[in-house]
């Protein structure tokens, strides 16, 4: 397995000769096999992520249930916040322990329950019903994903070199990709009647694949790392947020995920603006995974090197992508209207395009926040920087789905002017 695992850590990175037969220390010496059981552990999750993603497999089954649409614009700020707010907390108990690897593998398998009650969602309920149910189980499954998400960063920050983190999570997102794309054929049948088995016989296997995740990641080499000792709640609050004040740096990096939060929360309605145009049927949502997938594949491993060199400029480039894209969408949405035989071919490339430079948001926003410190400092940053975005989701999902309701083009437009001036900004970033 050593020599498989030197061989395939040589193929996917930079890493030469030298550094694999001699390495410099411990962390060096176990990052190969390190490597490949966390490409393999992170590929599941991602595979896993985009096969029952809120953005579109979870917001098309609302539609498909009948769900009224407030359900469809509040799941992805709910999955987002969710994950994000409770991580201040969970980081106070988190750095009571030297090794970091049970919380991402608690994490996923709870993640993995989750999703598989919303397929049992999708072939019992109907209606408001279902909404309500599958906004229950995205609210557990958000909590579990931020006990995940924080100790995540702590372990490729302990076993992976700094100069290999961004290939492997780009990697990771092509990987998962491709298998997506595969996935994705799967949805495409004439029989419309079936379609709600069809989706919850993903989210059945989306659920294994966390499942086979939190399994892989219990076989990672991990070193003790520092431990904290306990502190009273307010106390540990105190001394996290004043990160914010006295660190300029990581004020503008703050500032500049805030902007890019388009990314993410303006799929939701474009597919909202596709499921209108193109009936509703099965096979579309199969060709909005296959874009989604297919744009992993191709740009994640790119902006996972270019990450690794410099992460602010992935930013940077990936948020002008996202805000020229959703102009041109409503450009053309406002001026003429989509006709539906041009929908047919503006939605998949749209989503593809807005997958890649998504990609390129997470590539970025990932490795540069796990760069900016060691030890408990970057449970620190990780946990303030996230919980403050939960926040900021919140209000940006409650504000945005207000106006979604006078116009989707409107909310998309504000994502779009958001992106763009945070690139620009992105400028301070060190």
């Amino acid at each position: 397995m050593s020599s498989l695992s030197q061989k395939i850590y040589r193929l996917l990175t930079d890493a030469t000769e030298e550094e694999v037969l001699h390495p410099d220390g411990k962390v060096e010496r176990e990052a190969p096999a390190n490597f490949v059981k966390l490409l393999i552990a992170r590929m599941a999750s991602k595979l896993g992520d985009r096969l029952a993603s809120p953005k579109t497999t979870l917001a098309w089954i609302l539609q498909s249930l009948g769900a009224p649409p407030i359900f469809g614009g509040l799941i992805v700020p709910i999955r987002e916040s969710g994950s994000l707010l409770p991580q201040a907390i969970l980081s106070r108990y988190l750095k009571r322990f030297r090794i970091r690897k049970w919380g991402w593998t608690l994490g996923s398998f709870v993640q993995g329950l989750a999703i598989a009650g919303c397929g049992l969602v999708a072939i019992n309920l109907r209606g408001i019903h279902a909404g309500i149910a599958i906004l229950l189980l995205i609210s557990i499954f958000s909590l579990a994903r931020g006990l995940s998400s924080i100790s995540a960063k702590d372990i490729l920050g302990k076993t992976i070199p700094k100069t290999k983190r961004g290939q492997l999570s780009g990697w990771a997102g092509s990987g998962s990709g491709l298998i997506t794309i595969g996935a994705a054929f799967f949805l495409f049948q004439k029989h419309t009647d079936s379609s709600l088995l069809l989706y919850a016989i993903y989210l059945f296997v989306s659920g294994l694949l966390w499942w086979i995740a939190a399994l892989l990641n219990l076989s990672i080499v991990e070193e003790p790392g520092e431990r904290e000792d306990e502190k009273s709640l307010l106390v540990g609050f105190k001394d996290q947020f004043a990160l914010i004040k006295k660190d300029a740096a990581f004020r503008d990096f703050l500032l500049v995920r805030t902007l890019a939060i388009g990314s993410g929360l303006s799929t939701p309605y474009l597919i909202a603006l596709a499921h209108e145009k193109l009936s509703g049927a099965a096979i579309w949502l199969g060709g909005f995974i296959i874009a989604e997938g297919l744009a992993a594949t191709l740009s994640a491993p790119i902006w996972g090197k270019f990450a690794d060199k410099s992460s602010r400029l992935v930013l940077r480039l990936a948020m002008t992508l996202v805000g020229m894209l959703l102009g041109l969408v409503i450009f053309y949405e406002t001026v003429q209207g989509i006709p539906s035989h041009d929908a047919k071919i503006i939605f998949p490339i749209a989503f593809f395009l807005l997958g890649m430079a998504h990609a390129g948001v997470r590539v970025g926003r990932k490795t540069y926040i796990v760069n900016m410190a060691k030890g408990n400092d970057r449970t620190n940053y990780v946990a303030v920087a996230n919980t403050s975005i939960g926040i900021l989701l919140l209000i940006a999902g409650a504000l945005t789905g207000i106006t979604s309701l006078l116009s989707v083009p409107l909310t998309l437009g504000i994502f779009a002017v958001a992106s763009l001036i945070g690139a620009l900004y992105s400028l301070r970033l060190s």
